[in-house]
């Protein structure tokens, strides 16, 4: 099996055909030039010794290299064998609040910052365990499904923002139902869903989500974001300039305080555990050690090519290609002539 690391560059071989009408072109110009220099009929006395023959070569020499070399930094790939890997650990469920609430600096530089470097800290941990992201706020969506393609996941957390989920609140038993919602019982992996939020729950019913969720033998584990004391929510200009704090209708400044109490409660009812953020701990690595300790099932098996480079075989030749150029002169070679049978019959009939 073949493939290209990089088949972008392949698009490169599309200079080729510019190549060769630049070389007709300068061919072109040459020959024009000699016409206003000299009658056609002096060329062949002028020029005994020059090859048109070899002009051609070391120009078809030339673009041979190129390919070549534009084939090398595609980094052409030779597939030697199958492997077939098993793939165990657990469902994890990242549930993130990006409600309006995540944006109190109370945590710096904000909660929902905080929660994003620490999702991306836990995805460059996994190891076989898969990992899904839903984000909520007066609603639950799924950012993106159970996966270990961590590599994806690490971009879609890196979009994850306060203006995602259009509907404003903070409903905790959506998200714990939507992750629900999306694990597959049939599968014998251990189920977690990880709760980030500030914990003021103003939509639902989390507390009877999270039973639900004990029912049906998952952990949820919570960390809560900011303090009880409470921070307002900063306002900032398009310029990043902040000219304000949130106010509600009556032109207060809002509050915004983390509800401990109610995350505690979830986490008991669901047997998990509740971390409270800080600025200095990365909470969900705590939570990792935790899941590592779990019996890890397997859930399925992939298979894959383990593929060796091939590209220093193509530079090489290119390489050698460009060297053969250089020396070869466009002279005519005078031993070749000797086997030259149309130049010798010329030669008898003179």
């Amino acid at each position: 099996m073949i493939r290209f690391a990089h088949g972008e560059y392949l698009y490169l071989l599309f200079l080729l055909p510019l190549l060769l009408a630049f070389f007709w072109l300068m061919l072109r110009m040459r020959r024009n030039a000699l016409e206003r220099f000299v009658l056609p009929a002096m060329f062949p006395r002028l020029a005994a010794s020059a090859s048109n023959a070899k002009v051609l070569l070391k120009f078809s020499l030339v673009l041979v290299a190129v390919a070549c070399l534009v084939v090398a930094l595609a980094n052409p790939q030779i597939g030697t064998r199958l492997e077939e890997v098993k793939q165990e650990g657990v469902d994890l469920f990242i549930a993130l609040d990006v409600s309006t609430s995540m944006k109190a600096e109370d945590i710096k530089p904000n909660r929902l910052e905080k929660a994003r470097l620490e999702i991306r800290n836990l995805i460059n941990r996994l190891r076989g365990d898969r990992i899904g992201l839903v984000v909520f706020a007066g609603e639950a969506f799924t950012q993106f499904p159970l996966t270990t393609d961590y590599g994806a996941a690490y971009l879609f957390v890196d979009v994850v923002d306060s203006d995602v989920v259009p509907v404003p609140g903070t409903s905790i038993g959506s998200a714990i139902r939507r992750s629900l919602a999306s694990f597959d019982f049939k599968e014998p992996t251990s189920k977690v869903i990880v709760i980030i939020t500030d914990g003021e729950n103003t939509e639902g019913d989390a507390f009877e989500a999270a039973r639900e969720a004990a029912e049906k033998g998952v952990r949820i584990y919570a960390i809560g974001m900011g303090s009880p004391a409470g921070s307002p929510i900063p306002v900032y200009n398009a310029s990043g300039r902040q000219v304000d704090f949130k106010r509600d209708r009556s032109g207060s400044v809002v509050v915004t305080k983390l509800d401990e109490v109610s995350l505690q409660k979830i986490t008991d009812v669901a047997g998990g555990q509740y971390y409270r953020a800080s600025n200095t701990q990365d909470e969900l690595n705590e939570i990792y050690q935790e899941l590592n300790a779990l019996d890890k099932e397997e859930f399925g098996t992939i298979q894959f090519t383990d593929y060796e480079d091939r590209f220093q075989f193509f530079i090489a030749a290119g390489l050698l290609l460009l060297l053969f150029d250089t020396v070869l002169s466009e002279k005519r070679l005078k031993w070749l002539e000797r086997w030259n049978v149309l130049k010798r019959e010329e030669g008898v009939s003179a």
